[in-house]
């Protein structure tokens, strides 16, 4: 009878498997996201975010987050990488706004602007880690960039000479010379005299070919992206236009910019789950991004306002490695009988614990995950295995294609593992699937509490 049944099912998913998948924005739906710096390394994008905590109402941020793709579509949760207990000097109550990282000689530099006792209050902090998952330390014991009003939003390139800028500021756009150790600088702090004249804060400096660019939050507020160029990495700096116009949606804005895997990429932030949830605007944002292809002459095109689709994948899943609960395209609750975006309710989370590390956590009831261009083969697979713990009466785990009523390759059933930290490999038969579909993983239970956590999952049985 199951092998009658595997027989049918394959024919329905072959039936549904269609394009290549498109992301949906925003990116991360499991924090409140901002201030986005992306950095492309060995083949994969760090991004590298500010976080607003869930009870915000103006600016309230503790520590800084990280995500990994290399499709930009599934995003990987890494948890804090930073925070400003990195910095023990530093004011400990808020104030952890836009970081950028970047590598040189083997290691990983953080800059990010923290705040000290008295006034004026903004300083630079550098943190160094072996790796882009950090753990980061304080490099310095101090401020690189000691205090005055409006010293926020660093951002740092190296040239192909070697010699690194670090510039930053609101409303004044300063930079200074790096040495090589990105520690320490040489030379004054300047003040450049080219800013452009809506340049407000948020900037993004960076090269391409023989260009230089300017990236920036434009005239507050709301906040546009502006950018300008220059044929040195000083300036001047020439006004080039707006790659996206300001919206009344969103106040604040702030762009990174990188090419990956032959295109072009801007990410920013909007408001759409914090008003998802509340008609009020608080300062609960959350990360975009955008593709775009830059004109013959290296100008950008000016960009409609983000919206809810994102961009296509770029490459697809292996569904027969083990792939981490907390990577990502896109969590919610179900409300109604279909899935749709725009009737976004908060899905699962992420934590960090001392038996998985980063993994999914409070999983209720009609919560789901989807994980976007799961490549299943010609042959697909025969069983399921996921790595879950559970202190309460557990639940299971719907294994779907498509859609959260898409067909059912099979049901994990997940028991009480004697804790939420005591782990066990669980696995089950499933149907067969051949091709690329999006897979979801759609939670049920009893109750309004949690069910279970979910740290890995992995599909075995594959003829490749």
């Amino acid at each position: 009878m199951w092998n009658l049944f595997s027989v049918l099912l394959a024919v329905v998913v072959a039936a549904l498997a269609v394009a290549p998948a498109i992301a949906a924005n925003p990116i991360v739906q499991t924090r409140f996201t901002a201030d986005p710096a992306p950095l492309v390394h060995d083949g994969v994008v760090y991004l590298y975010t500010s976080h607003d905590e869930d009870d915000a109402a103006d600016f309230k941020m503790l520590d800084w987050l990280l995500y990994s793709s290399t499709d930009m579509v599934n995003w990987t949760d890494h948890g804090a990488v930073a925070s400003l207990a990195t910095f023990p000097w530093a004011v400990q109550g808020n104030d952890a706004w836009a970081p950028q990282v970047v590598a040189r000689n083997g290691k990983f530099y953080l800059y990010a602007p923290v705040s000290v006792a008295g006034w004026p209050k903004n300083v630079i902090a550098v943190a160094v880690a072996d790796n882009p998952a950090g753990p980061f330390k304080d490099a310095l014991g101090k401020p690189l960039i000691d205090k005055a009003e409006g010293f926020i939003d660093p951002t740092v390139a190296i040239d192909d000479d070697g010699q690194a800028y670090l510039y930053w500021g609101n409303p004044n756009l300063w930079y200074v010379k790096l040495n090589e150790d990105m520690v320490s600088y040489s030379g004054p702090i300047v003040k450049s005299d080219s800013k452009p004249a809506n340049y407000q804060e948020g900037p993004w400096f960076y090269k391409r070919g023989p260009r230089y660019y300017m990236a920036y939050a434009s005239t507050c507020c709301p906040e546009g992206i502006g950018y300008a160029m220059s044929e040195s990495p000083v300036g001047p700096w020439r006004y080039k236009g707006q790659i996206m116009e300001s919206n009344a949606a969103s106040s604040g804005n702030h762009p990174g910019i990188i090419d990956y895997k032959g295109h072009s990429y801007v990410f920013g932030f909007n408001y759409q789950l914090n008003f998802a949830q509340t008609p009020v605007h608080r300062e609960r944002r959350s990360v975009t991004v955008a593709r775009f292809d830059y004109n013959a002459d290296g100008t950008i095109p000016t960009l409609p306002w983000w919206d809810g689709i994102g961009v296509e994948q770029l490459g697809h899943l292996d569904p027969y490695r083990r792939v981490e609960a907390e990577t990502i395209a896109w969590t919610s609750r179900i409300k109604h009988d279909w899935d749709r975006p725009f009737d976004w309710a908060p899905g699962v989370r992420t934590a960090r614990g001392p038996g998985a590390g980063m993994h999914v956590a409070d999983i209720v009831d009609r919560t789901y995950i989807k994980v976007a261009g799961v490549d299943f083969g010609a042959g697909g697979p025969s069983r399921f295995a996921a790595s879950v713990a559970s202190g309460a009466k557990g639940g299971q785990i719907e294994i779907r294609l498509g859609n959260v009523q898409g067909p059912l390759l099979g049901t994990l059933t997940v028991p009480d593992t004697g804790g939420w930290q005591r782990w066990r490999t669980i696995d089950t038969p499933v149907g067969a699937a051949a091709g690329v579909h999006d897979l979801f993983f759609v939670f049920k239970g009893k109750g309004r509490a949690p069910l279970f956590n979910f740290d890995y999952w992995q599909f075995f049985g594959a003829a490749r």
